[in-house]
């Protein structure tokens, strides 16, 4: 389906694995000018390659640690030398462990604030100014269902993408008159059936995910409330099923959509 988006400029953070890998490449689709921004380069160049096989006018990686507030400006840097920025889509996010909240140590709560929204604050703030002065633009939140309903064992983490869906509704209320959107895709569980999907720095990866490893020192009882089900045969959603809905909100055929929370969960939250 042609989305009107060849030629544009897309920012994807967190780009190399899973669901922003899948974004990257569809928005590549559809002939866009892609910044594949994440920390494994070796990965990054895999997703450069996929993405210039997929019709995309133009793919760089930037080796970019979204914690580091000056990583902002050598991202929006390499963006420019495409165009002018249209769609932002803020992907990087996860968590720093798991535990119940009263045993957890205050001194980690931090680290799920930052990697989950204090990213997203940054590099929102720092591409506003060029969307408003321009009069248009796109901002694409990735949130979770964490942050409807709470999940098990992850409060902080779920806590901080509540936060994400806040700011992505009042955000809206505050840059509509500039002609810019801000919505919010929130999956559920989403991991890809292709191991090529997976950076180093993914938390999903079956050898170095923190994720994992950390689910692997609770019990099958621990775990299980952890998952919710839904009425689909599948419990798991796939990258390009998130992927499809942020392409959407990032077209003109979104144009009067913003301030929305997309949930894509399987019916896990009926």
């Amino acid at each position: 389906m042609d989305f009107g988006l060849a030629g544009k400029v897309v920012i994807v953070t967190g780009a190399t694995a899973n669901i922003g890998r899948a974004i990257a490449l569809d928005f590549a689709g559809e002939g866009a000018k892609v910044v594949i921004v994440g920390r494994d380069a070796e990965a990054g160049a895999r997703v450069v390659k996929l993405a210039q096989e997929n019709g995309a006018q133009a793919a760089v990686f930037v080796s970019a640690d979204l914690l580091d507030p000056a990583s902002t400006q050598l991202i929006l840097q390499e963006a420019a030398k495409l165009g002018p920025l249209h769609v932002l889509v803020n992907n990087v996010g996860g968590n720093a462990g798991l535990g119940l909240f009263a045993e957890s140590d205050p001194a980690s709560w931090q680290a799920h604030i930052d990697l989950s929204l204090m990213t997203m604050l940054r590099m929102t703030r720092a591409a506003l100014p060029g969307m408003i002065e321009r009069k248009s633009g796109r901002i694409i939140n990735i949130g979770s269902t964490a942050g409807l309903v709470g999940d098990y064992i992850m409060a902080i983490y779920s806590a901080a993408k509540a936060a994400v869906h806040g700011f992505t509704r009042v955000l809206a209320k505050e840059v509509g008159e500039h002609n810019i959107t801000v919505n919010c895709v929130a999956p559920y569980g989403t991991m890809s059936d292709d191991p090529a999907a997976f950076s180093t720095g993914s938390r999903f990866h079956p050898e170095h995910g923190k994720m994992l490893k950390a689910a692997r020192q609770f019990s099958p009882e621990v775990n299980a409330k952890r998952r919710r089900t839904g009425p689909l045969p599948r419990q798991i959603a796939k990258p390009e099923e998130i992927s499809a809905a942020v392409l959407w909100l990032a077209s003109s055929r979104a144009d009067f959509v913003t301030g929305q929370v997309i949930s894509i969960d399987g019916g896990t939250l009926l």
